[in-house]
């Protein structure tokens, strides 16, 4: 950690890439697992909900907020409070944004609304609230402390093709499951959603 936190680590770039790749396969990951979790909680302890729009455990918008915060913080990784305040700002913002234009887009269609959920105080027109961005803030922490040092030590040890094949060929699975999904909309074959919803799951809209 130390040798983390004090050494810039100089990567070439394929292996960079592939630190990229692992870095939004793993945040999409926990992002699943996390709101998994939090709609159980927000159901009232009765009912686990499916979320994300993918056949795979991975949400998208987790895996976007993580590499925002992966550039903005890493030349700050020595002062934690400062890596904490710009993930949690950086993030809200992402989700502001984010959730705002596909409110206007899809011309009232949200892909969240903490309107309807528990904890949200500090709520922002559904967008975001105090929860939510705190959260990021907690995970831009875990994220620069913890899974990138060990994204970083696994490049180190693993010989540079092995990784790349590794790294490149599962954040593929992720994004072409995502693409197909975003594709379905649009040329009228099932989605994953409808699929889980056919074979029993309960499924919150995303």
């Amino acid at each position: 950690m130390k040798n983390y936190i004090n050494n810039d680590h100089r990567f070439d770039k394929a292996t960079m890439f592939g630190i990229l790749c692992l870095i939004i396969v793993v945040s999409g990951l926990i992002g699943f697992i996390y709101e998994f979790i939090f709609y159980y909680f927000d159901s009232g302890m009765k009912t686990f909900y499916m979320r994300g729009g993918n056949f795979l455990p991975w949400i998208n918008i987790y895996a976007i907020g993580a590499l925002f915060i992966y550039f903005l913080t890493y030349k700050h990784r020595k002062k934690p409070l400062k890596v904490f305040l710009i993930s949690l700002i950086s993030c809200a913002l992402v989700e502001f944004i984010g959730g705002y234009l596909v409110y206007k887009i899809g011309n009232g269609f949200r892909c969240w609304d903490y309107n309807t959920e528990i904890l949200n105080f500090g709520n922002i027109g559904g967008f975001i609230c105090f929860r939510s961005v705190f959260f990021f803030g907690l995970s831009g922490l875990a994220l620069m402390y913890l899974i990138v040092p060990v994204i970083f030590k696994i490049a180190e040890s693993l010989d540079k093709k092995t990784f790349l094949i590794i790294s490149i060929s599962l954040c593929s699975i992720f994004l072409i499951d995502e693409l197909y999904n975003i594709l379905a909309r649009f040329i009228n074959t099932p989605r994953a959603s409808d699929i889980y919803k056919n074979i029993g799951f309960k499924y919150r809209k995303f």
